[in-house]
């Protein structure tokens, strides 16, 4: 049992609940608890994507932790071993994907200026991409950007996931697949209204704030 990893189903399953096996359950000092599942929906804090949020049978889950490639899911409560029902919180599931995803089309529309996005912050309220410099780069504004971001969510482009070499593969249309973990929306278009607040260049990277709207 020691050797069992868990099997990330959201990788590529947009399911919110399933059931699933507690192969592990241990007690902390503070009072709650470390619960390993068989496969889990939850996805942890990573990649500038806050973690999901929900429930282990009757237990809420507090927080996810990545320990040694392997997902730890802390609840407020015991959890027996064997079948459970897990199930994903599904309205901040959607708006961690939204702000990800909107991230995704960020960088995009950067790499049309010579700008590549290495990374991001996609917390709700955060929202921010930095880009390096890749060649000659153009100098870029809000509305520059906004405008390439805003053409991606109209065309309503389909999302591609593909698995490369045990790398998960993410992209939307022809545009080019990058290895990512995080949630990502089904179209382009379910994104809505990304709002870029404000671009600013300095030692030579690039910062875009932005923002997620109905």
């Amino acid at each position: 049992m020691d050797n069992v990893m868990t099997e990330r189903a959201y990788y590529f399953s947009d399911l919110l609940e399933m059931d699933t096996e507690v192969v592990r359950c241990e007690a902390q000092e503070d009072g709650r608890f470390r619960v390993q599942l068989a496969a889990t929906l939850f996805h942890p804090q990573g990649g500038g994507q806050p973690a999901d949020q929900g429930t282990i049978g009757e237990a809420t889950v507090l927080q996810l932790i990545q320990q040694e490639g392997e997902l730890i899911h802390i609840t407020d409560r015991e959890v027996a071993l064997g079948c459970v029902h897990i199930q994903i919180d599904a309205t901040l599931r959607k708006l961690h994907t939204r702000y990800h995803s909107a991230g995704h089309l960020i960088a995009y529309a950067g790499e049309k200026f010579g700008w590549l996005g290495y990374k991001g912050d996609h917390r709700p309220g955060n929202g921010r991409i930095v880009f390096k410099p890749q060649g000659e780069p153009q100098a870029v504004d809000e509305a520059i950007i906004a405008e390439g971001v805003d053409e991606l969510v109209a065309q309503d482009l389909a999302r591609v996931l593909r698995d490369e070499a045990g790398r998960r593969m993410v992209s939307w249309g022809d545009l080019t697949p990058y290895a990512c973990g995080g949630t990502h929306v089904h179209r382009t278009g379910d994104v809505g209204d990304i709002v870029i607040t404000r671009v600013k260049e300095k030692k030579g990277e690039l910062s875009v704030q932005y923002e997620v709207r109905d």
